[in-house]
């Protein structure tokens, strides 16, 4: 797997070298100086001190560009800055974590990274483009969210790999937690729901008239919406309206605020338009119908419950890698 923060950090294990007896202190020093004169050449940072390394996990260096970029991060989705060390650890166990997915052959692809960073800017309906320029106002590096989503896609795979037996989720595991919570199972009924994406297009970047304009044109079609039939037709008569092929999706499968407003819909009506990259986007509803498969509320209880298990399980692999790692403060 390529390192997480920058192309350069391949090499600098092997120009470090390792600590092993008889190796001359003169020898690694000089190993170590070349190392971080090729961090900051590669950066091309204004300064040493931001290329400056502070801490090597295991070999992998921690630069004090690499602190003050996740610092950032870190901050932008707490609403707090945190504290030094704590930004630290969280890149410590980000390096650790990359390196012992690499020792059971497990490697994250660039392209696996982009699509993370793109499935991201989705559920922000905006553009790869626009969500890049979103966090370049905000002072946000997008190479340290992709390091973040490289270290989170190479753990999630390792700890699902190891702890596959202990992660599986039955239905007796769902009826206790109904029981702990006095909860049936009764209320929740599934449906499978039909839906057509209905999508206003507009020319991407458009100004905010063009997309004000575009906007009353998705709600003068919704208002005239009343049959699946007819509608549809309609829609696909008119100019820069695309009648997409029809979905079935499973209610347990749909975010919570989509389900419920789906389940509020009459056969016949369309949803809201939302702003997505290619214009103003809405699903007409023309089919709903009760489901065998897991109610929505069993399918929330399985994911808690997993999600409880996997930080579990994660937590104390990653405290026995700690134990075992060699962390090395150089400031």
């Amino acid at each position: 797997m390529k390192p997480p923060v920058t192309p350069w950090t391949h090499l600098v294990p092997e120009l470090l070298g390792s600590t092993m007896p008889g190796l001359s202190t003169r020898l690694q020093s000089i190993r170590r100086w070349l190392a971080y004169a090729l961090i900051a050449a590669a950066l091309g940072a204004p300064s040493f001190a931001r290329a400056q390394v502070v801490v090597l996990a295991n070999g992998s260096p921690i630069t004090e560009l690499d602190i003050q970029l996740r610092s950032k991060l870190d901050a932008s989705a707490t609403h707090k800055t945190p504290a030094r060390q704590e930004v630290i650890n969280e890149l410590i166990d980000d390096r650790l974590k990359i390196a012992k997915a690499k020792v059971y052959g497990l490697e994250v692809s660039d392209a696996e990274v982009d699509e993370a960073f793109s499935n991201m800017a989705k559920r922000q309906n905006i553009s790869i483009d626009q969500f890049s320029q979103v966090l370049d106002h905000a002072g946000i590096s997008a190479m340290a969210l992709k390091a973040r989503l490289r270290a989170e896609l190479a753990w999630s795979q390792l700890v699902r790999g190891k702890f596959q037996a202990s992660l599986q989720i039955g239905d007796n595991d769902i009826a206790s937690a109904l029981r702990a919570r006095n909860e049936t199972d009764t209320l929740s009924t599934g449906y499978i729901y039909t839906l057509y994406p209905i999508m206003v297009v507009a020319p991407r970047g458009s100004s905010l008239p063009v997309m004000e304009a575009k906007r009353a044109e998705a709600e003068n079609l919704r208002a005239r919406f009343t049959a699946c039939n007819q509608g549809l037709a309609m829609a696909r008569s008119l100019r820069d309206v695309a009648v997409r092929e029809p979905l079935n999706r499973s209610s347990g499968d749909l975010a919570p605020a989509l389900r419920e407003l789906l389940g509020g819909m009459q056969i016949g009506q369309l949803t809201t338009p939302e702003i997505t990259a290619q214009g103003l986007q809405m699903f007409a509803l023309c089919g709903k119908k009760e489901s065998n498969a897991e109610s929505p509320r069993k399918r929330e209880l399985r994911e808690e419950i997993y999600n409880k298990r996997f930080e579990s399980e994660g937590k104390k692999f990653l405290d026995e890698i700690r134990k075992q790692a060699m962390i090395e403060y150089l400031k």
